[in-house]
């Protein structure tokens, strides 16, 4: 997991190159004018999810992992707190790995005395790895707006 703001971006290229164009395309949007949907920018290797919401409390819903994306979670406007778990192995999902959805959900109740919890606020963005458990769109200080974009970034060919 990596939290930072838009201006240290080129720091995170060499990652993947995938990365390094998400980080672009949030940097040279004006994201506020987007609509909520989703837009392709390399079909489905590389496309962002623009949603408007109101955040919840912690433990309503799971932690949450993908095994074939990298997530790229920017927050236009608002803030929240996200959980964050490193993921063992050994843990057991409360739902299975849907792969048509790459998700794989895990218990808030197992996990709530071993996760960790960041506040993420508008110009900043957090990359999810695969195995980084993270519960997003959580109260920081209350209940807020927020709209966010998440870039999925495919690591798989």
């Amino acid at each position: 997991m990596i939290i930072d703001t838009l201006t240290n971006r080129a720091l995170y290229g060499a990652l993947h190159p995938r990365i390094a164009t998400a980080l672009e395309y949030l940097a040279a949007t004006d994201l506020s004018q987007l609509d909520n949907g989703v837009y392709e920018l390399e079909g489905k290797a590389l496309f962002a999810i623009v949603s408007d919401y109101s955040t919840v409390a912690r433990g309503t819903e799971p932690f949450e992992v993908h095994r074939k994306y990298i997530d790229v979670q920017y927050i236009v406007s608002g803030e929240e707190e996200f959980g964050y778990l490193p993921l063992p192995q050994q843990q057991t999902p409360c739902t299975a790995y849907d792969s048509s959805r790459d998700f794989e959900e895990f218990s808030y109740s197992q996990n709530q005395a071993r996760a960790s919890y960041v506040a993420l606020r508008s110009g900043m963005f957090a990359l999810f790895f695969p195995n980084d458990a993270h519960m997003p769109c959580c109260h920081l200080d209350g209940e807020s707006r927020v709209k966010k974009v998440v870039i999925k970034v495919r690591i798989e060919d």
